[in-house]
């Protein structure tokens, strides 16, 4: 995190404490009025700031206001007054553990980085949640979060996983590592854990979605874990730092994972499971949907078989059958080549980038890293178009986040 916060950034901070992630409310509030708006309004409170709020562009241009609407109606960006009252209401509440500008900027000293959208690291397939995506990601870690999840699986399954269970989380998490795909999981006990622990015995990239704070070690037996994870990926939360877990927040994690992740493949589940809910919010983004089969008699396996039965989703019984689902053109480049054999190569060509981007990335240097700042006046770009070209960058694979800003990446 740099040592200055815009007035967006340091209100979508805010925000991560004053309310609980996937609040739709919110989510319309700032599609509607931006962040910094809805924050001072938060602050302020008062029957004015909410007849404010309900007032959209087009009631700006003589349309009178539905206050009347119901909550349901967010998506048109027609805001009920009494659903906005009682969230304002609520939000307020915590306004007294609201940090201050120089304490966020205090977090990227200790490794944590804020993003949101706009940011070049921010996964744009979040918008695909609509009012309920993330307002800001709190993240821990190496790895370029958007270029990480462009191509990645997700594999939940049981904490009380069986041992073929365990092993076969671990086997997928390690080959499709090895193929130069991320692992995205929840870090918890069973299956999540196996398939962080596959993906890290290759050296390959996964990241850990938490239902706490990204510094809070959650489960405590994980801590060695999620440090490890920090170093080869990244460690993910909607939760500000410092804040614990609790049993609701487990459910609205699992919608993250679920978006970020090309496809989700679930190895075991009970009949009533989380990960389950995470299928569901796969198969409701229209994402690619997986599940490992296992014995008739198993109750860990009946969720995979709903999902194959009732949600159609795939069957899979390998990792190559994986790629083949998410990924035919990989899966078919990969044939007759080793894992991890391939270097890993831009998803683009030179020739497909804007005039704009390819000013930026030739403005790179050779060696080393450089700041956005300096990268601007190499390029002769204005800052926030050079931000945008380096999140495209960053995501097609020919540029990666480093210490002193950002490089060309190894290939």
């Amino acid at each position: 995190m740099n040592e200055t916060l815009d007035d967006d950034s340091y209100a979508r901070a805010a925000l991560t404490y004053l309310a609980e992630p996937a609040d739709r409310v919110l989510g319309a509030l700032l599609r509607v009025h931006g962040a910094a708006r809805t924050l001072e309004a938060i602050k302020a409170g008062g029957e004015d700031v909410v007849v404010a709020l309900c007032v959209d562009d087009t009631e700006a241009d003589g349309i009178a206001p539905d206050v009347s609407a119901a909550a349901d109606s967010l998506e048109t960006g027609r805001l009920a007054r009494s659903s906005v009252r009682r969230a304002i209401e609520r939000w307020r509440v915590r306004l007294p553990e609201l940090p201050s500008p120089a304490d966020i900027i205090a977090f990227g000293r200790s490794g944590i980085r804020l993003v949101h959208p706009g940011d070049p690291e921010w996964p744009s397939q979040l918008a695909d949640l609509g009012d309920a995506q993330p307002y800001a990601l709190w993240l821990r870690g190496s790895a370029d979060l958007r270029f990480s999840c462009l191509h990645s699986v997700a594999i939940v399954g049981s904490r009380a996983a069986t041992a073929y269970g365990c092993y076969v989380a671990a086997e997928f998490g390690a080959s499709v590592a090895e193929r130069g795909w991320s692992v995205v999981s929840g870090a918890a006990f069973g299956i999540d854990v196996a398939a962080h622990r596959g993906a890290l015995g290759t050296d390959g990239v996964t990241i850990a979605v938490l239902a706490c704070g990204v510094d809070v070690p959650y489960p405590a037996a994980h801590e060695e874990l999620l440090d490890a994870i920090a170093a080869h990926g990244v460690v993910v939360s909607e939760w500000p730092p410092g804040r614990q877990v609790s049993r609701l927040r487990f459910l609205v994690r699992n919608r993250v994972i679920a978006a970020l992740a090309t496809g989700t493949l679930v190895v075991e589940a009970a009949d009533r499971s989380g990960a389950l809910n995470t299928a569901r919010n796969a198969r409701d983004l229209s994402r690619r949907l997986m599940a490992v089969p296992g014995p008739i008699t198993s109750d860990m396996s009946v969720g995979c078989h709903r999902i194959v039965r009732e949600w159609q989703g795939v069957l899979v019984t390998s990792a190559d059958e994986v790629m083949e689902h998410l990924s035919p053109l990989d899966a078919a480049s990969a044939a007759g080549e080793p894992p991890g054999s391939r270097p890993v190569r831009p998803v683009l060509g030179r020739d497909a980038l804007d005039l704009e981007a390819a000013t930026v990335l030739d403005a790179m240097p050779r060696r080393g890293g450089m700041g956005m700042t300096r990268i601007a006046q190499r390029a002769g770009l204005p800052p926030a178009t050079v931000m945008r070209c380096l999140g495209e960058l960053a995501a097609a694979g020919f540029i990666e986040r480093c210490e002193d800003g950002w490089r060309l990446r190894r290939t």
